[in-house]
């Protein structure tokens, strides 16, 4: 455009075909999701997708990057 080289963007986003279909297997139960920021959610699994998970409390949606998962375990009340 004004002479200089085009800069290209590039996504980049990291999906693990085993974390999807295990995540995918427990939609609808009750689990704790553990951050990369130390923080911890817990809720209904709502929805699994490639790049993020739905996690609602209180009807409220929570979504969740993959690659910020640390782990996920059920949460009994």
């Amino acid at each position: 455009m004004n002479g200089q080289p085009q800069q290209s963007v590039e996504y980049v986003s990291s999906y693990d075909p085993y974390v999807y279909q295990t995540l995918t297997s427990i939609i609808g139960k009750n689990i704790v999701v553990q951050l990369s920021n130390n923080s911890a959610v817990q809720g209904v699994l709502s929805q699994v997708l490639p790049d993020h998970i739905v996690v609602e409390k209180n009807k409220t949606p929570f979504f969740i990057r993959t690659q910020q998962i640390i782990w996920v375990s059920p949460a009994y009340s």
